[in-house]
Formats: structure tokens, sequence, C-alpha cells
């Protein structure tokens, strides 16, 4: 996989279209109600995190552009200004304002986060910067079970703004940034791919539509690979539980390592199981040029150099209180999700291979078995 490649794909799923998003169990309230600020909160993270923290009895204010899905909590107030101190209102609106914690989804460029950070530190109480676990250098071919100990990536030109081409290493500068802010007050969330209903990437969403589709479904590599995700709605959950603990520092937030056979039989099982699963070798899809991002979903060789890419530790995270719902529980409801949707835009998934590539590439595998 070539890094711009997973870059790319990353970005396509940050705007997401707005639907409810269910919790896991009753949700019982906080027996300490927090006044928090989220940066953002209308995009695909930001929903799920500002329900599951009103439903834990907090009280929430929203602070974004007033441009993604203003129809959502008209009850709340939004604070309309700009990330960028330079552009129109900036922070303007959050001058003088007090809160007890401040989560921030939606801090890209270093210079922004850092123009926030500033600003806020004198009257809030915890900045909790959602961050990402491509962060880390050389995230793509590192070690597999990698912690919070490894270190963070560099650029050449640390004043560069472009998020197309640096999204990952500008996190990392955006982490020291928020710091330099606010030393010993940040919980840096390090999530891996985001999942779930709202996704408009598609990348998870391809496995359960495939799926639902039937017949001879193309499974790449082998059932020892593994895969790595997590539920938006998990991490929403997760956030917020940091939040109330006071929890500083650094977590990777995504599930543990999951077989790959396991995590396809999961979705065939939740979705149709009638769907029969093809396994198709790692080498023999090389020479197909079936890339694992371009064309395969949630899938790396794992005897290649990118193994290590979704085999991160989450055990920090996990023993402060990272929990994470059945697999079959995010397949459904993120089919269920995707059924809502204009049969056009159900029609043109916009990851995974199309179904006449795939077509050919198992008949190709079949006639290699045929001829060996």
């Amino acid at each position: 996989m070539h890094r711009r490649t997973f870059t790319a794909s990353l970005l396509a799923g940050l705007g997401i279209a707005a639907v409810p998003s269910p919790f896991r169990a009753a949700v019982t309230r906080s027996a300490r109600p927090l006044d928090i600020l989220v940066l953002g909160g209308t995009g695909f993270l930001g929903p799920p995190t500002v329900e599951y923290a009103l439903a834990r009895g907090h009280r929430v204010t929203l602070f974004n552009r007033g441009k993604t899905n203003t129809d959502l909590f008209p009850q709340l107030e939004t604070i309309i200004g700009d990330r960028d101190p330079d552009v129109g209102a900036g922070l303007a609106g959050l001058a003088d304002r007090k809160w007890d914690a401040v989560i921030d989804n939606s801090g890209y460029i270093p210079r922004t986060v850092a123009a926030s950070g500033r600003l806020l530190a004198p009257n809030i109480g915890q900045y909790l910067f959602v961050s990402t676990i491509c962060q880390y250098d050389n995230w793509l071919e590192g070690p597999p079970g990698g912690t919070e100990a490894r270190p963070r990536a560099t650029l050449d030109d640390p004043a560069s703004e472009d998020v197309s081409a640096h999204y990952c290493e500008l996190k990392a500068y955006c982490e020291r940034a928020v710091e330099a802010a606010l030393p010993g007050r940040v919980t840096h969330i390090r999530p891996g791919l985001i999942v779930g209903p709202r996704d408009r990437s598609d990348r998870f969403t391809y496995w359960p539509v495939r799926m639902a589709g039937g017949g001879e479904v193309l499974a790449p590599g082998k059932p020892e690979d593994v895969t790595q995700y997590i539920d938006v709605r998990d991490l929403a959950e997760f956030m917020v539980h940091c939040v109330e603990r006071d929890l500083t520092g650094p977590f990777n937030a995504v599930r543990m390592p999951l077989p790959f056979g396991e995590f396809l039989q999961g979705c065939r099982k939740a979705i149709n199981p009638d769907a029969a699963l093809t396994w198709v070798p790692a080498d023999f899809l090389a020479e197909q040029d079936i890339q694992s991002w371009r064309d395969v979903q949630l899938w790396v060789d794992a005897a290649g150099p990118q193994a290590g890419s979704l085999a991160w530790s989450s055990q920090k995270a996990v023993d402060a209180g990272l929990t994470f719902r059945p697999l079959a529980d995010t397949a459904r409801d993120t089919l269920a999700w995707f059924r809502t949707l204009p049969e056009e835009r159900q029609a043109a998934l916009r990851s995974g291979l199309a179904a006449e590539r795939e077509s050919a590439v198992l008949a190709a595998w079949h006639a290699r078995q045929t001829t060996t």
C-alpha cells in the first residue's frame, strides 16, 4: 500500500451524514455533570460523542463553522467561528468562557490547534485531542504490537499546513502544540480506522454490503492475517469516559488485533450466512495488481512489511476503560444505516472491489488452481 493511498482513504471518511447513534445499553447519568466544549461536533465522530455526553448528563457547547449538518442539536448552544484565528470571527466566541473540559475532534493544523489551546488554557481543566494512530514515526512499517511509547512522526518542514500530503505528521505536531499550551492537562486519543454508521468512506461498510450481496466473496490473504478498527460509538464513549475520569496522556484507541478470517466470518454470519468465502493468497493478488486499501479494505499481508499497521496494542486504553461492542452489532448497524442512503449512493460504493473486478480475479484464481 502506498502511503498516499492510505492518507487519501483516511481523509475520505471525515465528513458524514447525520443519523441516530444508539448505545449498547441504558446509559446512567454521571454523578458529576461537567461543562464540555466540543470543537466540531457535527461530522462523523462528533454526533455520537455529543449524544453520549448528553445521555450522561453533561452540559455541552459546540464550536464550529455552522456549515455541516446544521440541523443537529438545535437544543445546544453553538458558537459559530473558525479554527483559524485569522479567518472571520476566528476563536473570538470562545474568549473568557469557562468549561471543565474540551474535546477537540476537528484539529488538523498545528498552528490552529495551538491557538485554541493557548486561548482556552486559563479557563478549562482538561483538553482531549483526537489524534490518530498514524501519527507515529514509520507507522506503516513498524513491528506489530506498537504501544504509546513509539516515537512520533516529524517533518522536514514543521510549518507545513498541507493536510492532504502530511495528515499523519501534522497530527503529531498538533499533539505537541496542545501539550505546550496545557502541560499535564492533555489527553491524546489515537484511533485507528474508525467505522460504523455515518462512515461515508465505505472502507468497513464494503464488507457487510458485500456479504449481503451473497455468492462467492473474495477473501484476501490468509485467515490468520489480522485487522483492526474501532466502532465510532465505542470511541465516543471512551472519550467521554476519559473526560469524566480526568485521564490524561496518550491512548491507542483501537480494537485489539482480530484475525481476518474471524472478521470476515463474523460479518458473514451476522449479515448473510449463505455467502461463501474464497481465500486468495497475497502473492496472487499482487500478480493481479490488487492492493490493500486501494482495492481491498481492512487487510494487509501479514508476511509483508506493513503487517504492523493493523496490529497496534491498545492495552493501555483497555485497562483505562475502553470497551468494544460485538463485531456483529457494528456490521448490522452499519449496513442498516447504509440502506437508508439514496439508491444511487448505495449503487456507488466508494471503497472495495467492484463486482466485475472481483469476479475476474476469482476466475483467474480458479483457473490457476486447475492448472497446478
